[in-house]
């Protein structure tokens, strides 16, 4: 068994040099959680000071997402298959958007049509429905998976 001969000084400061690292971390975190500014005491919140214009709204950032495409691409009722992204946006109903997988439960193909109310395969001819994926019309038994879509204005994203 080693023994350490350092003096207990060096010892100390080390962690005492340690501790102070994890200590300014621990701050750091804190802050950032607490959207504080540099400086602010503890619990208190940033506040912008009254003179400052307000924020503006003409700058904010596009929504995160892959833009597929417009909203009137999208017939109430049907959808359209972005096969690129592998994934079909259908409305079920007004203002009511669904993103599901493009990609066939049976084997695998990928759905190439939304019409009268179901997305279509074309390789064994299996239909899911436009509201919710499931399965209409077989070989296929599992429906499609949910793919998540945001809809911001007229434009509709796909999400990681």
């Amino acid at each position: 068994m080693s023994h350490d001969t350092r003096p207990e000084s060096e010892l100390t400061r080390r962690a005492v040099v340690a501790g102070t690292g994890l200590l300014a971390v621990s701050a750091a975190l804190a802050a950032c959680t607490n959207n504080q500014q540099p400086g602010a005491a503890p619990g208190s919140q940033a506040s912008s000071p009254a003179s400052q214009a307000p924020p503006d709204t003409s700058t904010t950032p596009a929504p995160a997402g892959e833009h597929l495409g417009s909203t009137a691409d999208i017939p109430v009722g049907g959808g359209k298959v972005f096969a690129d992204n592998k994934v079909v946006v259908t409305q079920p109903t007004a203002g009511t958007f669904k993103g599901f997988t493009a990609i066939c439960t049976h084997q695998g193909c990928t759905v190439n049509k939304v019409a009268d109310g179901t997305i279509d395969c074309p390789c064994h001819g299996s239909k899911f429905a436009v509201a919710d994926g499931s399965v209409v019309h077989g070989p296929a038994q599992r429906p499609l998976a949910s793919r998540q879509i945001t809809v911001s204005g007229d434009e509709v994203l796909l999400q990681a």
